[in-house]
């Protein structure tokens, strides 16, 4: 993009008092950024109102240094790095089929690549170890099959179906793509940087929002959006009643995309949210196949074991099947359970269960939670 383009698109997005709503009319009425401006005060009056219209006159005050960062941003890594503009031919269709399309939309990682199938997946921030369990699992299972996970790099669920979509994908595809919150030159979370470099590297990392911006609580509810359209479905893994998991799932289903949750423990509040979409007519899903499935993704073909990967395979198989006949395992449920609710089911000494608990937490078999709960791990 041409340094004067660039410009008339910023300025448009900095001018006080010009929602996108408003802009979308100014553009849909007099074409390109500069010909809006070009425009008498009395011409853009009628389309925008006169206060609107007075904006519109002069340049927004901090326009030349976000101009001048947005140059500087792109000149690090013009390969890895583009700003797109409701003009432009590469922006992402599905965003243009929303109602609020971003008038800028910065991209950085993987550009030159569109994905043709994609999966948005969420869920709760504070989530248990059998959801992100759950959720890794899942993406690595989609990455596999060729799709795409698109997810909002948020602690939680978000984290570990970008961790999982890294792990299954094939290294030439667009593994994952997170659509965050705030400018391209920040990440957040902090704790997220690591991975946020190595999405940039195997993936992309979306934003509408002008380089600078910091974490506000109000732009995640509305890049959700965008999360939702970017999907040909959204998965929600694990969700509270009140969450923004429930605002993409609802989006999701306004931009006429399914919408499919993973039911979980009566007890827990982390699935409170999952079994109202699922009350609401979402699919309910037990393995990464349903969904595929149901979306019509073709799966790849089995690959057979290398020579020499047959005994191992065959002795994790053991392994799991034993884990299933454990008597212990098979007393706890699914269900957070305590130390003295499994005395009272086993008959186990205190001290022998304690030990034997360990001992599944160490294998991956039991998850220890807060408040002294234990929960047996179920595979995805």
């Amino acid at each position: 993009m041409q340094r004067d383009e660039l410009a008339g698109w910023l300025r448009l997005a900095l001018t006080p008092q010009l929602g996108p709503v408003t802009a979308r009319r100014l553009l849909a009425a007099f074409g390109l950024p500069d010909a809006i401006f070009a425009q008498g005060e009395g011409a853009l009056a009628r389309v925008a109102g006169s206060a609107t219209a007075q904006s519109l006159r002069a340049p927004p005050e901090d326009f030349e240094p976000q101009l001048e960062a947005t140059l500087a941003w792109l000149a690090q890594d013009p390969r890895h790095r583009q700003v797109l503009t409701l003009a432009d031919a590469d922006y992402p269709a599905a965003l243009l089929a929303i109602e609020d399309p971003p008038l800028i939309l910065y991209r950085m990682g993987r550009i030159a690549a569109a994905p043709a199938r994609a999966l948005a997946m969420v869920g709760s921030r504070n989530a248990t170890p059998q959801g992100l369990e759950n959720a890794r699992r899942f993406a690595r299972a989609f990455a596999e099959a060729g799709v795409t996970v698109v997810s909002g790099l948020a602690l939680g669920i978000d984290g570990a179906a970008h961790e999982g979509a890294l792990e299954g994908a094939a290294p030439e595809a667009v593994a994952t793509i997170a659509v965050v919150g705030t400018g391209l030159d920040r990440v957040y979370p902090a704790r997220h940087r690591e991975l946020a470099h190595r999405i940039a590297e195997r993936g992309m990392i979306l934003s509408e929002y002008l380089l600078g911006t910091p974490p506000l609580a109000a732009n995640f509810p509305r890049r959700n959006r965008l999360i939702a359209a970017l999907g040909q479905g959204t998965l929600v893994v694990e969700a509270a009643l009140q969450s923004g998991s429930l605002i993409t799932a609802r989006l999701a289903a306004e931009h006429g995309r399914e919408v499919f949750a993973i039911p979980g423990s009566i007890h827990s509040p982390h699935a409170r949210g999952c079994h109202a979409l699922l009350r609401q007519g979402a699919k309910l899903v037990e393995s990464a196949q349903d969904v595929l499935e149901d979306l019509r993704f073709v799966l790849p073909a089995v690959v057979a074991p290398a020579a020499g990967d047959g005994e191992q395979a065959e002795g994790e198989d053991d392994a799991r099947e034993a884990a299933r006949e454990d008597p212990l395992l098979a007393a706890m449920g699914y269900d957070p359970i305590g130390l003295d609710a499994l005395i009272a089911r086993t008959g186990i000494p205190a001290p022998r269960l304690s030990a034997r608990l360990l001992e599944l937490e160490l294998e991956g078999e039991v998850a220890r939670l807060p408040g002294g709960l234990y929960q047996r791990r179920a595979s995805a």
